[in-house]
């Protein structure tokens, strides 16, 4: 065990030193930062080390075999009329214990956190229903995203002005939902189904989940904005967290302890009563493994605890702060590299996308690698920041983004294998995790109000191009794999006739 967590932490490290040394040289480069605020990052990015690497142990031990085993007994059942309500509320509460749900909840000024929570649960809970629906019937998942996001941008082009305010957050949504308490269940529950049906199609049909998941959110949040009147004067700026002295760093984050263990034992609790509940039904995991899963459960609180400490103190206010003081400076145009840069990085910090990357592996049997998959998301991230940026900076409106960007990613759906849709939908979801929530939006935020732009129409709608640019880039990744694969076969052909020619004796050169 020690050996598995010290690699884990190893890997963590691994990912979150390049952000880390960017945001140093932007400290001495570019924006000299307070000795207090430094410190402050630092020790941030220390808890965020070692809590990503107990909860990715965590969720190896606990969240993924008990998604798994309620994919499975889900699917089992023959009371399909009984199942859609059971699935419903599973969604609904491990949605509403979603740690990244509940910082987007603190950061829209507009509507009150938990009308947005409990719209946005409901959305995942109905539509983790249709996704283990669309499993059961076959339904392919190309045609069940082309025919919600063509509701989705119906809805948000023919609605009243009224819901503008409500498109960036509502497509925001739809990707911090997915987050790394959901995303770990809702993988393994889609894999666990998936194995049940045990056709040719189980590797297409083992992703997708979360990629439904996200659209969910997007439409309650849509039809939210129609019926909810919102008063634009409430926007405030969110107040920075600020400390002189190793004191007040110290202070700062023990503050902090208290409020997020509780948050988080409230959250991680809903899902072991849901556990409990399941096993109580079923009986399906045996003496030890419950006490591996529990172990599991309390190295997941652990690291979600120490993980969301570090990016809400230490990360926050310096995304805030740089955003602000580049665009508020001759050198605003600087946040487009920057966002680049930063954006092809930070990726590798979110934890939900290595427990995305290991599932890909794993069920690709080793043929679509870890690395490629982190590779296209880096490019998908970099492209995100770089949108994002000249969005702010310019005041493009979201949906001149959005439209071309869906129709490009649901176009592709028809052309790359199945499996490639699912992953790319569901990478959608897991790149725009606590890191986005917590860095990048208050760096959009900072460079929206450096510009004097509208926080709620600019800043707001970071997450849902963070979800959009995977997409694209991981079906492309998808069609060079296809592709690849066809030349390979070919010439895996071409030998095959060469042997039998040479075995019937006729005489076969070799032109290089």
């Amino acid at each position: 065990m020690k050996k598995v967590l010290k690699e884990k932490v190893l890997e963590a490290f691994s990912s979150v030193l390049p952000i880390t040394i960017i945001v140093l040289i932007i400290s001495v480069v570019l924006i000299p930062m307070p000795s207090g605020t430094i410190l402050m990052f630092l020790t941030g990015a220390a808890l965020l080390i070692v809590g990503m690497g107990l909860f990715m142990l965590g969720a190896d031990m606990a969240m993924m075999p008990m998604g798994e085993g309620i994919g499975i007994e889900l699917i089992k059942s023959s009371k399909v009329l009984m199942l859609i309500p059971v699935i419903f509320i599973i969604g609904f509460i491990i949605s509403v214990a979603e740690p990244d749900l509940q910082v987007l909840g603190r950061q829209t000024p507009t509507i009150p956190a938990m009308t947005l929570i409990f719209t946005v649960s409901a959305g995942v809970g109905l539509f983790l229903a249709i996704g283990i629906i669309r499993i059961l019937l076959k339904i392919p998942l190309s045609i069940l995203l082309l025919f919600f996001y063509i509701i989705i941008f119906a809805i948000a082009l023919l609605a009243p002005d009224t819901i503008k305010p409500f498109i960036p957050v509502g497509f925001d949504s739809g990707g911090v939902t997915t987050g790394p308490i959901t995303t770990p269940f809702i993988l393994a529950v889609g894999i666990g189904a998936a194995s049940v049906m045990a056709d040719k199609h189980f590797h297409d049909d083992s992703f997708g989940l979360v990629a439904m998941c996200s659209a969910g959110p997007i439409i309650a949040m849509l039809l939210l904005g129609i019926f909810y009147k919102t008063d634009s004067a409430e926007i405030v700026s969110l107040p920075v967290i600020e400390a002189a002295t190793s004191r007040d760093v110290a202070g700062q984050f023990a503050l902090q302890i208290p409020v997020y263990l509780k948050e988080i034992s409230l959250s991680l609790g809903a899902v072991v009563i849901c556990f409990i509940v399941f096993q109580f039904f079923t009986r399906r995991f045996k003496r030890h493994q419950l006490g591996r899963i529990t172990v599991g459960f309390f190295y997941t609180l652990i690291g979600l605890v120490l993980f969301l400490i570090g990016v809400n103190v230490g990360f926050f206010p310096v995304g805030q702060l740089v955003g602000y003081q580049i665009a508020s400076s001759h050198f605003k145009w600087i946040m487009v590299p920057l966002g680049t840069l930063v954006g092809y990085f930070i990726v590798a910090a979110e934890p939900a996308v290595h427990v995305l990357n290991k599932q890909v592996e794993e069920i690709s049997s080793g043929a679509i690698t870890q690395k490629m998959m982190m590779r296209g998301l880096a490019i998908g991230m970099a492209s995100a920041l770089t949108i994002t940026m000249l969005r702010v900076l310019l005041s493009i409106p979201i949906m001149w983004i959005l439209i071309p960007g869906y129709a490009f990613a649901l176009i592709l759906t028809f052309f790359v294998p199945r499996v490639f849709t699912g992953i790319a939908f569901d990478s959608g979801g897991v790149a725009s995790g606590p890191m986005t929530s917590t860095f990048l939006l208050p760096l959009a935020m900072g460079t929206c109000e450096g510009v004097g732009g509208d926080l709620m129409i600019d800043a707001f709608g970071i997450v849902a191009i963070v979800a959009m640019t995977p997409l694209i880039v991981i079906q492309i990744m998808g069609l060079i794999f296809q592709k690849k694969q066809k030349i390979s076969d070919e010439l895996s052909i071409d030998e095959i006739m060469v042997m039998r020619l040479e075995d019937s004796g006729v005489i076969v050169v070799y032109d290089n």
